[in-house]
């Protein structure tokens, strides 16, 4: 397929700050205009529950772009005279209709925070961590109703570092994405069909999620938790009948952190925790005031 025209519309739907850059992007590149943004409802934050916009609405508004807030998205919430040429979703957080996905003129796409078919789901970068992959990437993605299973259009890859946390790579790929998204809808489509073979599926997380149990996971394997979990949904270990919060941990010996006996001999150092009620401390002032050593 060879695209003529001068400028492409896009409709865009996202929702978090990993969705921000690529809308931005979108906006900022003279072949493309977005003539509406399509974001999840202002939902309560914090302990207040204090209602709060969707990282993508606060970026859209600056931008001066329209804003639809529907439930449940539908043609009858996308107020245009025709069809965008792109529908454009990055961490939305809805399962799209058929009929959406059949209403853009070229192609509805996705950017996916993982090497597909490796990581099809909600959770791809954490899971990266949490398994240990040395390698991550992003991959652009034709829709279809089948979860992340869409042609892929273009990948990129990125090592993950041994002490890569969720954060640090979550906002490289969030910024890989955006390039490669533009870059993509700029020329032809080549669809590449994925393979079923190395089909990795990743679960939406929970507050359960991050729930260590030192008796039966290494210390390797809980060091990857409290990397890939923070800072939701967080990590905790039960102490004594005390759960903890663990901000940071080592493998390694360091100033001020507290060493947790693990399975199969293993050590953990908790370097930052944070009690129930409290405020973060370093491990070894938590263990002080525990009566540990």
């Amino acid at each position: 397929m060879i695209h003529t025209a001068v400028m492409f519309s896009v409709v865009f739907c996202g929702t978090p700050d990993f969705a921000v850059p690529s809308l931005r992007a979108i906006a900022a590149d003279g072949a493309f205009r977005v003539d509406l943004v399509v974001t999840q409802p202002d939902r309560p934050v914090g302990r207040k529950q204090t209602l709060t916009p969707p990282p993508v609405k606060t970026a859209a508004e600056a931008l001066g772009i329209p804003v639809a807030q529907p439930e449940v998205l539908s043609t009858v919430h996308c107020p245009l005279s025709a069809p965008p040429d792109f529908l454009v979703v990055v961490a939305y957080g809805q399962i799209l209709s058929d009929d959406i996905l059949a209403w853009p003129r070229v192609a509805p796409v996705n950017v996916h925070a993982s090497l597909l078919p490796r990581w099809r789901g909600a959770s791809p970068i954490q899971h990266a961590i949490l398994a240990g992959d040395g390698e991550t990437g992003v991959t652009i993605q034709r829709m279809v109703q089948k979860l992340d299973a869409g042609p892929i259009l273009a990948q990129e890859r990125t090592p993950i570092a041994p002490r890569e946390t969720f954060e640090s790579l979550h906002d490289r790929l969030a910024s890989l994405g955006a390039e490669l998204l533009v870059a993509t809808l700029k020329r032809p489509l080549v669809e590449q069909e994925q393979s079923e073979d190395g089909v990795t599926m990743c679960r939406k997380l929970a507050r359960a999620s991050g729930a260590a149990t030192p008796d039966t996971m290494d210390a390797a394997t809980i060091d990857r938790m409290v990397r890939g979990l923070s800072p939701w949904p967080g990590v905790t270990v039960d102490i004594d009948g005390v759960t903890v919060k663990v901000l940071e941990s080592s493998l390694s010996p360091m100033p001020d952190a507290c060493p947790l006996p693990c399975a199969n001999g293993t050590v953990l150092f908790l370097v930052r925790v944070q009690p129930p009620s409290g405020k973060p401390m370093t491990g070894h002032a938590w263990a002080q005031g525990h009566g540990k050593k």
